[in-house]
Protein backbone atom coordinates (compact mmCIF):
# COMPACT_ATOMS: atom_id res chain seq x y z
CA UNK A 1 0.00 0.00 0.00
CA UNK A 2 1.43 3.36 -1.04
CA UNK A 3 2.18 5.87 1.75
CA UNK A 4 0.31 9.26 1.71
CA UNK A 5 2.15 12.21 0.12
CA UNK A 6 4.27 14.34 2.45
CA UNK A 7 2.51 17.78 2.71
CA UNK A 8 4.58 19.19 5.54
CA UNK A 9 6.82 21.15 3.19
CA UNK A 10 3.82 22.65 1.40
CA UNK A 11 2.24 23.73 4.70
CA UNK A 12 5.50 25.28 5.87
CA UNK A 13 5.82 27.12 2.56
CA UNK A 14 2.27 28.50 2.81
CA UNK A 15 2.89 29.63 6.40
CA UNK A 16 6.09 31.35 5.32
CA UNK A 17 4.35 33.10 2.40
CA UNK A 18 1.54 34.18 4.76
CA UNK A 19 4.14 35.61 7.15
CA UNK A 20 5.84 37.48 4.31
CA UNK A 21 2.48 38.94 3.18
CA UNK A 22 1.64 40.10 6.73
CA UNK A 23 5.09 41.61 7.07
CA UNK A 24 4.72 43.53 3.79
CA UNK A 25 1.24 44.67 4.79
CA UNK A 26 2.52 45.92 8.15
CA UNK A 27 5.35 47.80 6.45
CA UNK A 28 2.90 49.25 3.93
CA UNK A 29 0.53 50.43 6.65
CA UNK A 30 3.42 51.89 8.61
CA UNK A 31 4.71 53.71 5.54
CA UNK A 32 1.20 54.97 4.68
CA UNK A 33 0.71 56.29 8.22
CA UNK A 34 4.02 58.12 8.08
CA UNK A 35 3.14 59.54 4.66
CA UNK A 36 -0.32 60.61 5.85
CA UNK A 37 1.17 62.22 8.97
CA UNK A 38 3.75 64.12 6.93
CA UNK A 39 1.09 65.26 4.43
CA UNK A 40 -1.09 66.51 7.30
CA UNK A 41 1.81 68.45 8.80
CA UNK A 42 2.63 69.94 5.38
CA UNK A 43 -0.97 71.03 4.76
CA UNK A 44 -1.16 72.57 8.24
CA UNK A 45 2.04 74.53 7.65
CA UNK A 46 0.76 75.78 4.29
CA UNK A 47 -2.53 76.93 5.88
CA UNK A 48 -0.71 78.68 8.72
CA UNK A 49 1.55 80.45 6.23
CA UNK A 50 -1.46 81.46 4.09
CA UNK A 51 -3.42 82.95 6.98
CA UNK A 52 -0.32 84.64 8.36
CA UNK A 53 0.26 86.42 5.06
CA UNK A 54 -3.38 87.33 4.43
CA UNK A 55 -4.53 88.14 7.98
CA UNK A 56 -2.34 90.79 9.58
CA UNK A 57 -2.15 90.85 13.38
CA UNK A 58 -4.97 92.75 15.04
CA UNK A 59 -2.45 95.22 16.38
CA UNK A 60 -1.57 96.18 12.79
CA UNK A 61 -5.20 96.84 11.94
CA UNK A 62 -6.45 100.44 12.10
CA UNK A 63 -7.68 100.96 15.68
CA UNK A 64 -11.42 100.99 16.33
CA UNK A 65 -12.18 103.13 19.35
CA UNK A 66 -15.33 101.42 20.56
CA UNK A 67 -16.68 99.18 23.28
CA UNK A 68 -18.33 96.99 20.68
CA UNK A 69 -15.21 94.82 20.60
CA UNK A 70 -16.81 91.64 19.45
CA UNK A 71 -18.59 93.29 16.54
CA UNK A 72 -15.53 95.21 15.42
CA UNK A 73 -13.25 92.18 15.78
CA UNK A 74 -15.50 90.01 13.67
CA UNK A 75 -15.91 92.76 11.06
CA UNK A 76 -12.13 93.24 10.89
CA UNK A 77 -11.54 89.55 10.32
CA UNK A 78 -14.30 89.49 7.73
CA UNK A 79 -12.95 92.45 5.80
CA UNK A 80 -9.36 91.23 5.94
CA UNK A 81 -10.35 87.81 4.62
CA UNK A 82 -11.77 89.47 1.53
CA UNK A 83 -9.00 92.05 1.05
CA UNK A 84 -7.47 89.91 -1.70
CA UNK A 85 -10.85 89.47 -3.37
CA UNK A 86 -12.60 86.14 -3.68
CA UNK A 87 -14.25 85.43 -7.03
CA UNK A 88 -17.57 84.32 -5.49
CA UNK A 89 -17.66 87.33 -3.16
CA UNK A 90 -16.88 89.76 -5.98
CA UNK A 91 -19.61 88.21 -8.09
CA UNK A 92 -22.13 88.70 -5.28
CA UNK A 93 -21.00 92.31 -4.77
CA UNK A 94 -21.29 93.12 -8.48
CA UNK A 95 -24.67 91.43 -8.81
CA UNK A 96 -26.13 93.41 -5.92
CA UNK A 97 -24.68 96.71 -7.18
CA UNK A 98 -25.78 96.34 -10.82
CA UNK A 99 -28.70 98.65 -11.73
CA UNK A 100 -31.75 97.14 -13.46
CA UNK A 101 -33.10 100.32 -15.05
CA UNK A 102 -31.61 102.48 -17.81
CA UNK A 103 -29.24 105.07 -16.35
CA UNK A 104 -29.80 103.60 -12.89
CA UNK A 105 -27.50 104.54 -10.02
CA UNK A 106 -24.89 102.26 -8.48
CA UNK A 107 -25.10 103.08 -4.79
CA UNK A 108 -23.12 102.10 -1.71
CA UNK A 109 -25.42 102.36 1.33
CA UNK A 110 -23.53 102.45 4.62
CA UNK A 111 -25.55 101.40 7.65
CA UNK A 112 -27.74 99.31 5.33
CA UNK A 113 -28.91 97.02 8.15
CA UNK A 114 -30.03 100.06 10.15
CA UNK A 115 -33.51 101.57 10.32
CA UNK A 116 -33.26 104.27 7.63
CA UNK A 117 -30.61 102.38 5.68
CA UNK A 118 -32.72 99.25 5.18
CA UNK A 119 -35.77 101.24 4.06
CA UNK A 120 -33.74 103.33 1.62
CA UNK A 121 -31.98 100.25 0.23
CA UNK A 122 -35.31 98.58 -0.50
CA UNK A 123 -36.76 101.69 -2.15
CA UNK A 124 -33.69 102.15 -4.36
CA UNK A 125 -33.62 98.49 -5.36
CA UNK A 126 -37.33 98.42 -6.14
CA UNK A 127 -36.99 101.32 -8.56
CA UNK A 128 -34.12 99.59 -10.36
CA UNK A 129 -30.95 101.04 -8.88
CA UNK A 130 -27.98 98.88 -7.95
CA UNK A 131 -27.50 98.73 -4.18
CA UNK A 132 -24.64 97.35 -2.11
CA UNK A 133 -24.86 97.58 1.67
CA UNK A 134 -22.17 97.96 4.31
CA UNK A 135 -22.77 97.45 8.04
CA UNK A 136 -20.75 96.36 11.07
CA UNK A 137 -23.80 94.99 12.97
CA UNK A 138 -22.62 96.46 16.28
CA UNK A 139 -24.50 95.79 19.50
CA UNK A 140 -25.64 99.31 20.38
CA UNK A 141 -29.09 97.77 20.21
CA UNK A 142 -30.18 94.16 19.66
CA UNK A 143 -28.27 92.94 16.56
CA UNK A 144 -30.98 90.35 15.87
CA UNK A 145 -33.21 93.16 14.59
CA UNK A 146 -30.44 94.18 12.18
CA UNK A 147 -30.06 90.56 11.07
CA UNK A 148 -33.79 90.41 10.39
CA UNK A 149 -33.52 93.52 8.24
CA UNK A 150 -30.58 91.89 6.47
CA UNK A 151 -32.70 88.83 5.67
CA UNK A 152 -35.42 91.10 4.29
CA UNK A 153 -32.90 92.82 2.03
CA UNK A 154 -31.48 89.47 0.90
CA UNK A 155 -34.92 88.50 -0.36
CA UNK A 156 -34.69 91.51 -2.65
CA UNK A 157 -31.17 90.54 -3.77
CA UNK A 158 -29.43 93.24 -1.75
CA UNK A 159 -26.09 92.06 -0.37
CA UNK A 160 -24.68 93.60 2.81
CA UNK A 161 -20.93 93.45 3.27
CA UNK A 162 -20.12 93.03 6.96
CA UNK A 163 -17.36 95.50 7.77
CA UNK A 164 -16.43 98.74 9.50
CA UNK A 165 -16.11 102.26 8.14
CA UNK A 166 -12.62 102.50 9.58
CA UNK A 167 -11.43 99.55 7.51
CA UNK A 168 -9.80 101.48 4.66
CA UNK A 169 -8.59 98.37 2.76
CA UNK A 170 -12.14 97.01 2.67
CA UNK A 171 -13.60 100.30 1.40
CA UNK A 172 -10.86 100.55 -1.20
CA UNK A 173 -11.59 96.99 -2.31
CA UNK A 174 -15.29 97.74 -2.70
CA UNK A 175 -14.56 100.72 -4.93
CA UNK A 176 -12.09 98.60 -6.91
CA UNK A 177 -14.80 96.03 -7.59
CA UNK A 178 -17.68 98.46 -8.20
CA UNK A 179 -17.52 101.98 -9.75
CA UNK A 180 -20.14 103.55 -7.44
CA UNK A 181 -21.93 106.58 -8.82
CA UNK A 182 -23.36 107.51 -5.41
CA UNK A 183 -22.82 106.87 -1.72
CA UNK A 184 -25.73 107.10 0.73
CA UNK A 185 -23.87 107.35 4.02
CA UNK A 186 -26.22 106.49 6.89
CA UNK A 187 -23.87 104.55 9.17
CA UNK A 188 -23.30 106.33 12.48
CA UNK A 189 -23.29 105.89 16.22
CA UNK A 190 -26.80 107.05 17.04
CA UNK A 191 -28.46 108.20 20.25
CA UNK A 192 -28.08 111.30 22.39
CA UNK A 193 -27.94 109.78 25.88
CA UNK A 194 -25.59 106.90 25.09
CA UNK A 195 -22.85 109.46 24.40
CA UNK A 196 -22.56 110.00 28.15
CA UNK A 197 -21.70 106.30 28.60
CA UNK A 198 -19.49 105.71 25.59
CA UNK A 199 -18.25 108.95 24.02
CA UNK A 200 -15.39 107.32 22.12
CA UNK A 201 -17.78 105.28 19.98
CA UNK A 202 -19.18 108.54 18.55
CA UNK A 203 -15.74 109.83 17.67
CA UNK A 204 -14.79 106.51 16.05
CA UNK A 205 -17.89 106.24 13.89
CA UNK A 206 -19.26 109.73 13.27
CA UNK A 207 -15.92 111.48 12.79
CA UNK A 208 -13.12 108.98 12.08
CA UNK A 209 -15.39 106.69 10.06
CA UNK A 210 -16.75 109.58 8.00
CA UNK A 211 -13.25 110.89 7.28
CA UNK A 212 -12.09 107.42 6.27
CA UNK A 213 -15.01 107.11 3.83
CA UNK A 214 -14.29 110.54 2.33
CA UNK A 215 -10.61 109.72 2.00
CA UNK A 216 -11.47 106.71 -0.14
CA UNK A 217 -14.11 108.60 -2.14
CA UNK A 218 -11.77 111.49 -2.95
CA UNK A 219 -9.15 109.13 -4.42
CA UNK A 220 -11.31 106.99 -6.70
CA UNK A 221 -12.01 107.87 -10.30
CA UNK A 222 -14.73 108.79 -10.95
CA UNK A 223 -15.58 110.24 -7.55
CA UNK A 224 -19.11 109.40 -6.36
CA UNK A 225 -21.72 111.92 -5.28
CA UNK A 226 -22.34 111.60 -1.53
CA UNK A 227 -25.58 112.06 0.43
CA UNK A 228 -25.14 111.60 4.16
CA UNK A 229 -27.13 111.73 7.38
CA UNK A 230 -26.61 114.70 9.63
CA UNK A 231 -29.16 115.35 12.39
CA UNK A 232 -31.61 117.91 13.71
CA UNK A 233 -29.52 117.71 16.91
CA UNK A 234 -27.03 120.14 15.35
CA UNK A 235 -29.48 122.97 16.16
CA UNK A 236 -28.70 122.35 19.82
CA UNK A 237 -29.69 125.25 22.02
CA UNK A 238 -31.09 127.26 19.11
CA UNK A 239 -34.40 128.89 20.09
CA UNK A 240 -35.49 130.15 16.67
CA UNK A 241 -38.49 128.13 15.43
CA UNK A 242 -39.03 126.49 13.11
CA UNK A 243 -35.41 125.40 12.61
CA UNK A 244 -34.04 126.57 9.28
CA UNK A 245 -30.82 125.58 7.55
CA UNK A 246 -29.57 129.15 7.89
CA UNK A 247 -29.91 129.13 11.71
CA UNK A 248 -26.81 128.92 13.89
CA UNK A 249 -25.59 125.43 14.75
CA UNK A 250 -22.60 126.24 16.93
CA UNK A 251 -24.21 125.39 20.29
CA UNK A 252 -24.57 121.60 20.40
CA UNK A 253 -26.29 120.24 23.51
CA UNK A 254 -24.79 116.74 23.29
CA UNK A 255 -21.66 114.98 22.10
CA UNK A 256 -23.75 113.24 19.46
CA UNK A 257 -24.83 116.64 18.12
CA UNK A 258 -21.23 117.86 18.24
CA UNK A 259 -20.02 114.92 16.13
CA UNK A 260 -22.77 115.53 13.57
CA UNK A 261 -21.88 119.21 13.44
CA UNK A 262 -18.24 118.20 13.02
CA UNK A 263 -19.36 116.02 10.12
CA UNK A 264 -20.90 119.03 8.39
CA UNK A 265 -17.66 120.98 8.73
CA UNK A 266 -15.64 117.97 7.51
CA UNK A 267 -17.96 117.71 4.50
CA UNK A 268 -17.29 121.37 3.71
CA UNK A 269 -13.55 120.75 3.84
CA UNK A 270 -13.60 117.75 1.47
CA UNK A 271 -15.91 119.59 -0.89
CA UNK A 272 -13.63 122.62 -0.93
CA UNK A 273 -10.30 120.79 -1.31
CA UNK A 274 -11.18 117.69 -3.33
CA UNK A 275 -14.32 118.59 -5.29
CA UNK A 276 -16.60 116.00 -3.67
CA UNK A 277 -20.32 116.59 -4.16
CA UNK A 278 -21.83 116.40 -0.68
CA UNK A 279 -25.41 116.71 0.58
CA UNK A 280 -26.17 116.58 4.31
CA UNK A 281 -29.66 115.64 5.54
CA UNK A 282 -30.78 116.73 9.00
CA UNK A 283 -33.25 114.07 10.12
CA UNK A 284 -35.98 114.98 12.63
CA UNK A 285 -36.99 112.08 14.95
CA UNK A 286 -37.60 109.38 12.35
CA UNK A 287 -40.04 106.61 13.36
CA UNK A 288 -41.90 103.69 11.82
CA UNK A 289 -41.79 99.91 11.19
CA UNK A 290 -38.41 98.22 11.67
CA UNK A 291 -37.40 101.21 13.82
CA UNK A 292 -34.76 101.60 16.50
CA UNK A 293 -35.52 100.13 19.95
CA UNK A 294 -33.77 103.05 21.68
CA UNK A 295 -36.37 105.54 20.41
CA UNK A 296 -39.17 106.66 22.75
CA UNK A 297 -42.10 105.50 20.59
CA UNK A 298 -40.52 102.03 20.39
CA UNK A 299 -39.76 101.41 24.07
CA UNK A 300 -42.99 103.16 25.12
CA UNK A 301 -44.88 100.54 23.09
CA UNK A 302 -42.88 97.74 24.67
CA UNK A 303 -43.30 99.01 28.24
CA UNK A 304 -47.01 99.80 27.87
CA UNK A 305 -47.69 96.27 26.63
CA UNK A 306 -45.65 94.82 29.52
CA UNK A 307 -47.43 96.97 32.09
CA UNK A 308 -44.28 98.89 33.03
CA UNK A 309 -44.19 102.59 33.85
CA UNK A 310 -42.78 105.04 31.33
CA UNK A 311 -40.92 108.29 31.97
CA UNK A 312 -42.56 111.27 30.29
CA UNK A 313 -40.34 114.33 30.38
CA UNK A 314 -41.25 117.94 30.90
CA UNK A 315 -38.86 120.87 30.62
CA UNK A 316 -37.18 122.59 33.53
CA UNK A 317 -39.86 125.31 33.32
CA UNK A 318 -42.69 122.72 33.29
CA UNK A 319 -43.45 122.82 29.57
CA UNK A 320 -44.20 119.70 27.55
CA UNK A 321 -41.38 118.23 25.51
CA UNK A 322 -42.27 118.15 21.81
CA UNK A 323 -40.75 116.45 18.77
CA UNK A 324 -41.15 116.85 15.02
CA UNK A 325 -41.86 113.14 14.47
CA UNK A 326 -41.14 112.18 10.84
CA UNK A 327 -42.45 108.96 9.32
CA UNK A 328 -39.91 106.70 7.65
CA UNK A 329 -41.57 106.72 4.20
CA UNK A 330 -41.33 110.52 4.09
CA UNK A 331 -37.65 110.41 5.03
CA UNK A 332 -36.98 107.80 2.34
CA UNK A 333 -38.57 110.06 -0.27
CA UNK A 334 -36.32 112.87 0.92
CA UNK A 335 -33.21 110.69 0.68
CA UNK A 336 -34.07 109.59 -2.85
CA UNK A 337 -34.84 113.17 -3.83
CA UNK A 338 -31.44 114.27 -2.58
CA UNK A 339 -29.74 111.46 -4.52
CA UNK A 340 -31.66 112.29 -7.71
CA UNK A 341 -30.65 115.96 -7.58
CA UNK A 342 -27.05 115.42 -6.47
CA UNK A 343 -24.59 116.75 -9.01
CA UNK A 344 -21.45 114.89 -10.00
CA UNK A 345 -18.26 115.40 -8.03
CA UNK A 346 -15.64 117.45 -9.85
CA UNK A 347 -12.43 115.88 -8.61
CA UNK A 348 -10.23 113.26 -10.20
CA UNK A 349 -7.48 111.25 -8.56
CA UNK A 350 -7.77 113.30 -5.39
CA UNK A 351 -7.50 116.65 -7.18
CA UNK A 352 -10.31 119.19 -7.54
CA UNK A 353 -11.10 120.24 -11.11
CA UNK A 354 -13.79 122.80 -10.34
CA UNK A 355 -16.47 123.94 -7.84
CA UNK A 356 -18.62 121.10 -6.50
CA UNK A 357 -22.09 120.96 -5.03
CA UNK A 358 -22.44 121.37 -1.25
CA UNK A 359 -25.92 121.28 0.35
CA UNK A 360 -27.70 120.68 3.64
CA UNK A 361 -31.43 120.10 4.14
CA UNK A 362 -33.95 119.56 6.91
CA UNK A 363 -36.06 116.40 6.57
CA UNK A 364 -38.83 116.78 9.12
CA UNK A 365 -42.62 116.68 9.36
CA UNK A 366 -43.12 120.41 10.16
CA UNK A 367 -45.65 119.55 12.91
CA UNK A 368 -44.16 119.18 16.40
CA UNK A 369 -46.20 116.91 18.70
CA UNK A 370 -45.96 116.86 22.51
CA UNK A 371 -44.66 113.57 23.85
CA UNK A 372 -47.82 113.30 25.95
CA UNK A 373 -49.83 113.21 22.72
CA UNK A 374 -47.57 110.41 21.43
CA UNK A 375 -48.38 108.39 24.56
CA UNK A 376 -52.12 109.00 24.16
CA UNK A 377 -52.06 107.73 20.57
CA UNK A 378 -50.20 104.58 21.65
CA UNK A 379 -52.66 104.01 24.52
CA UNK A 380 -55.54 104.17 22.06
CA UNK A 381 -53.88 101.84 19.53
CA UNK A 382 -52.87 99.30 22.16
CA UNK A 383 -56.10 99.68 24.14
CA UNK A 384 -53.97 99.84 27.26
CA UNK A 385 -53.51 102.65 29.75
CA UNK A 386 -49.90 103.71 30.22
CA UNK A 387 -48.41 104.05 33.68
CA UNK A 388 -46.88 107.50 33.23
CA UNK A 389 -44.14 108.86 35.41
CA UNK A 390 -43.83 112.58 34.64
CA UNK A 391 -40.39 113.96 35.49
CA UNK A 392 -38.23 116.90 34.56
CA UNK A 393 -35.85 116.32 31.68
CA UNK A 394 -32.37 115.47 32.97
CA UNK A 395 -29.36 117.34 31.66
CA UNK A 396 -28.28 114.56 29.34
CA UNK A 397 -28.08 116.40 26.05
CA UNK A 398 -31.73 116.15 25.00
CA UNK A 399 -33.37 119.34 23.75
CA UNK A 400 -36.94 120.32 24.76
CA UNK A 401 -38.38 120.62 21.25
CA UNK A 402 -37.65 120.31 17.54
CA UNK A 403 -39.48 121.84 14.59
CA UNK A 404 -38.34 121.65 10.99
CA UNK A 405 -38.67 124.20 8.23
CA UNK A 406 -38.52 122.05 5.06
CA UNK A 407 -39.14 124.74 2.44
CA UNK A 408 -35.62 124.37 1.03
CA UNK A 409 -36.02 120.62 0.45
CA UNK A 410 -39.45 121.24 -1.07
CA UNK A 411 -37.99 123.80 -3.47
CA UNK A 412 -35.05 121.64 -4.59
CA UNK A 413 -36.58 118.15 -4.79
CA UNK A 414 -40.28 118.49 -3.93
CA UNK A 415 -39.95 117.07 -0.42
CA UNK A 416 -43.39 117.13 1.19
CA UNK A 417 -44.15 114.95 4.24
CA UNK A 418 -47.60 113.39 4.10
CA UNK A 419 -47.92 111.07 7.13
CA UNK A 420 -49.24 112.39 10.43
CA UNK A 421 -48.23 110.84 13.74
CA UNK A 422 -51.45 108.88 14.34
CA UNK A 423 -51.29 107.21 10.92
CA UNK A 424 -47.58 106.50 11.22
CA UNK A 425 -47.87 105.00 14.70
CA UNK A 426 -50.72 102.78 13.54
CA UNK A 427 -48.40 101.29 10.91
CA UNK A 428 -45.62 100.93 13.46
CA UNK A 429 -47.78 99.13 16.04
CA UNK A 430 -49.13 96.84 13.33
CA UNK A 431 -45.56 95.85 12.49
CA UNK A 432 -44.49 95.63 16.15
CA UNK A 433 -47.16 93.16 17.28
CA UNK A 434 -46.50 91.03 14.20
CA UNK A 435 -42.71 91.02 14.46
CA UNK A 436 -42.67 90.17 18.16
CA UNK A 437 -45.64 87.81 17.97
CA UNK A 438 -47.76 89.78 20.45
CA UNK A 439 -51.54 89.60 20.72
CA UNK A 440 -52.45 92.95 22.27
CA UNK A 441 -55.92 93.89 23.45
CA UNK A 442 -56.44 96.26 20.55
CA UNK A 443 -59.60 97.86 19.33
CA UNK A 444 -61.01 96.42 16.13
CA UNK A 445 -61.25 99.81 14.47
CA UNK A 446 -57.48 100.29 14.65
CA UNK A 447 -57.04 97.57 12.05
CA UNK A 448 -54.15 95.91 13.89
CA UNK A 449 -54.45 92.51 12.26
CA UNK A 450 -51.40 90.26 12.36
CA UNK A 451 -49.22 90.69 9.28
CA UNK A 452 -46.12 88.94 8.07
CA UNK A 453 -42.99 90.52 9.58
CA UNK A 454 -41.41 90.89 6.13
CA UNK A 455 -43.70 93.85 5.45
CA UNK A 456 -41.53 96.95 5.48
CA UNK A 457 -44.35 99.36 6.26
Amino acid sequence: MASPPDTSKTIKLERYNSYIRRLHLTKLLHSSSKLFFRATILIALVLILFFTLNHPPLSDHPPHISTHKHALLSSSLFSSSFSVGGAAWEKQVRHSATPRRPNGFTILVTGAAGFVGSHCSLALKKRGDGVLGLDNFNDYYDPSLKRSRQKLLQKHQIFIVEGDLNDAPLLTKLFDVVPFTHVLHLAAQAGVRYAMQNPQSYVASNIAGFVNLLEVCKSVNPQPSIVWASSSSVYGLNTEVPFSESDRTDQPASLYAATKKAGEEIAHTYNHIYGLSLTGLRFFTVYGPWGRPDMAYFFFTKDILQGKSIDVYKTQDDREVARDFTYIDDVVKGCLGALDTAEKSTGSGGKKKGPAQLRVYNLGNTSPVPVGRLVSILENLLNTKAKKHVIRMPRNGDVPFTHANVSLAYRDFAYKPSTDLAAGLRKFVKWYVSYYGIQPRVKKETGLTIVHPDESS
